[in-house]
C-alpha cells in the first residue's frame, strides 16, 4: 500500500502558522503587490478568487484587490520540510520527496509494526497537525497513480482510501484529465471520440487507442485500468534527484520562467548536500501547451552540488532552447543525475580553492536564511539575474 502525502497550500498554510492574524485572509506568497513578478502560492481563501501558481501577480491584484503579499521563504519552508519528513520517518524509510511539500511513502512492510496504511495515514495526519500545526491530505491505494489522485480528490485536509478491490469503480467516474499526460489538447482529442472519463477510456481496447494516439496509447490504456508498478524510490536509492512544477496558468515570459528555474535548481541542490551527493549531468525537462514535452540535459566537467555551478549550467541549457520563438509553457522541471558520493571528485588546486568557496557561500547563505529568511542575503553570480519585478521573491 502506497501513500501520497500533500501538504495544503503549503508555504502559505506556512506563513498563516507563523502570523496568525493572516487565517482566513486571502494570502499570495510571491509576486508583490504592486503587480510584479509571479505568484507561487497562495492560500485557500485566495484560491476562491480564482488565484493559481504561476499567475502573474498583476492578474492576482486583479482578481483580489485585498489580497497580502508574501515573499517566498524558500529555505525557511524547507526547514519545515525536513520536520516532515521526521514524521515520516517514524513509520517506513521508504519515503520518496516529489518537493518540500509532497511525498509517496510505502507502508507495505510496516504494517504488521505500525498498523494498517488506513491508520498509518491518518497518525500522520494527525502528527503533522499536533507537531507542525498545518494540515496535510492523504490518499491510500495499492500504487502511486491512485494514491495521488485520491490525495488531491477532498483538499484541503482531506483523507481518501483506495482499496485495491475498489480500484476501477474509484478511477471509473473521474475525469478524463486525471490521466497523467492528459492535457488540454489531449482532453479535447479524446471529447471528440465521445470519451470525457476514466471509465470510458478503459471500455476501448489498446488496439483502437493505438489507431487513435499512437505511441501514447499504452500509456492511457494502463493508467485507466489502474495498474501501476512503479516503486517508490527513496532519495538515497535515486538515481537522480529532480523536481519540477506544473503552472496553473501557462507562461511565456522567459524572465518568469528562470526565476521558477532558479527556484528549482535551489531545492535539488539543497537535497543533493542533504544526502552527501554531487552530479555530472543536469536535466531541464519543459513542457509546452499543447503538451510537447521535451528534455534536454548537459554533462558537467565535473560532480557538483554547488548552487552557482548547478544555476549556471541550468541556464545555460535554458537559453539555448530560444523559447521566445516558443509556444507558451506549462511545466517546468530540473534535475540533476550520475550521483557519486560528496568528497570523491579530486580537484586541481585552484578548482578546489574556488569549489570550497562556493560551498562555504552555501554553507553561510544556508544558514543565514534559516535564521533571518531568504531574502537576508543575496548571492553575487555571474549569471543574469532575473529582471526586476521578476525575481523569485
Amino acid at each position: 500500500m502506497i501513500l501520497h502525502v500533500d501538504m495544503d497550500a503549503f508555504y502559505a498554510s506556512v506563513e498563516q502558522r507563523d502570523n496568525p492574524s493572516l487565517i482566513g485572509k486571502p494570502v499570495i506568497v510571491g509576486g508583490s503587490a504592486d503587480g510584479r513578478g509571479v505568484v507561487a502560492a497562495s492560500s485557500y481563501e485566495a484560491r476562491k478568487f480564482g488565484i493559481f501558481s504561476a499567475m502573474s501577480a498583476h492578474r492576482a491584484r486583479q482578481l483580489c484587490p485585498t489580497a497580502i503579499f508574501i515573499r517566498p521563504r524558500i529555505d525557511y519552508y524547507a526547514k519545515v520540510s525536513r520536520e516532515l519528513r521526521q514524521i515520516f520517518e517514524e513509520f517506513t524509510p521508504i519515503i520518496e520527496p516529489l518537493s518540500l511539500d509532497e511525498a509517496f511513502l510505502d507502508v507495505t512492510g510496516c504494517m504488521q509494526a505500525k498498523g494498517s496504511a488506513v491508520h498509518i495515514g491518518r497518525e500522520i495526519k494527525s502528527l503533522v497537525r499536533e507537531r507542525l500545526n498545518l494540515t496535510a491530505s492523504v490518499g491510500v491505494a495499492p500504487n502511486k497513480f491512485v494514491s495521488k489522485i485520491a490525495s488531491d480528490l477532498e483538499k484541503p485536509n482531506g483523507f481518501v482510501v483506495v482499496m485495491p478491490e475498489q480500484v476501477q469503480a474509484f478511477l471509473d467516474p473521474l475525469p478524463v484529465s486525471r490521466i497523467w499526460g492528459v492535457g488540454k489538447v489531449k482532453e479535447q482529442m479524446f471529447k471528440r471520440f465521445a470519451i470525457s472519463t476514466i471509465g470510458q477510456l478503459r471500455c476501448m481496447s489498446l488496439e483502437t487507442l493505438q489507431q487513435l494516439f499512437g505511441t501514447s496509447a499504452e500509456h492511457y490504456w494502463t493508467l485507466s485500468h489502474g495498474i501501476d508498478h512503479r516503486d517508490v524510490v527513496p532519495d538515497r536509492d535515486a538515481k537522480s534527484i529532480s523536481n519540477e512544477t506544473t503552472f496553473a496558468e501557462d507562461l511565456h515570459d522567459t524572465e518568469d520562467l528562470k526565476a521558477w528555474l532558479v527556484l528549482l535548481v535551489e531545492q535539488v541542490s539543497q537535497r543533493l548536500r542533504r544526502l552527501d551527493r554531487i552530479g555530472k549531468t543536469i536535466e531541464l525537462k519543459i513542457r509546452f501547451a499543447s503538451f510537447k514535452t521535451i528534455t534536454r540535459s548537459l554533462t558537467l566537467r565535473r560532480p557538483t552540488n554547488v548552487t552557482k555551478e548547478l544555476l549556471e549550467g541550468a541556464l545555460q541549457v535554458f537559453s539555448s532552447q530560444h523559447l521566445h520563438d516558443q509556444e507558451s509553457i506549462r511545466l517546468i522541471g530540473f534535475g540533476v543525475s550520475n550521483l557519486s558520493p560528496d568528497g570523491l571528485v579530486q580537484l586541481e588546486l585552484f578548482d578546489q580553492a574556488e569549489r570550497e568557496q562556493q560551498k562555504s557561500i552555501d554553507k553561510v547563505t544556508d544558514e543565514i536564511a534559516k535564521k533571518f529568511g531568504k531574502h537576508a542575503l543575496h548571492r553575487a553570480t555571474a549569471v543574469k539575474k532575473p529582471s526586476k519585478g521578476n525575481e523569485p521573491e
